[in-house]
């Protein structure tokens, strides 16, 4: 390489760190939080069975997850754009875990079953979740739910988001359950700034987003 080719992938790296520091001072750390906790409650009433309680863990990085697919949607405003990703494997836990939720016998759960099940699950949070931001943010959009392969997660380092979250997610009453990975990516069109009290909670009910 160059001296002039070295110099122009430095200048090239520079302004992308530039860049991500800008998005990343848009987005206070009260809304950083909040995004968290309305998220993960969402997931709680979508993706947790009845009576079943959910750990949550944060991850660095995903690079270590070996789900082959992804289903994701976005919400959007003119003030930002959210990403959900729920990452999956059409394997035997999976199936078994969605099959249950819907109440029906894995056996009788086809591929395309599964996969609807679990676009429907993402459908389910990322309504719920779309709803508690209404509370503070007007004028929101969601997305219809998109199978992709896992690979194209690695594209997400190329927006320069405001905000990345990877969250793993463990049931300790159903042992024989998957492990599930969750991502977040939020890029700021402007400054966000809100705060979740303690003392709100999301309407576990739900809201199927129809389209």
């Amino acid at each position: 390489m160059s001296a002039n080719e070295m110099d122009e992938v430095q200048a090239v790296t520079a302004a992308a760190t530039a860049a991500q520091a800008v998005q990343e001072e848009r987005v206070s750390a009260a809304a950083r939080d909040g995004l968290d906790v309305l998220l993960q409650q969402a997931l709680r009433s979508s993706l947790v069975p009845s009576g079943c309680q959910a750990a949550f863990a944060v991850l660095d990085d995903i690079s270590h997850v070996q789900e082959k697919k992804m289903v994701v949607l976005t919400i959007s405003s003119y003030l930002f754009r959210m990403v959900v990703m729920f990452h999956f494997s059409a394997d035997a836990a999976t199936r078994a875990h969605f099959a249950r939720l819907h109440n029906v016998a894995a056996a009788e759960m086809s591929e395309q079953g599964l996969l609807d099940a679990i676009a429907e699950c993402g459908n389910l949070c990322c309504g719920i979740f779309n709803r508690e931001l209404g509370r503070y943010f007007p004028h929101l959009g969601m997305s219809t739910p998109n199978v992709i392969d896992r690979q194209c997660a690695a594209y997400l380092q190329k927006l320069n988001c405001a905000h990345i979250r990877h969250f793993a997610i463990d049931l300790a009453e159903l042992p024989e359950s998957p492990r599930f990975h969750v991502s977040l990516c939020v890029s700021a069109y402007a400054p966000l700034d809100f705060a979740v009290a303690a003392e709100e909670q999301v309407d576990t009910t739900g809201e199927l987003e129809l389209f």
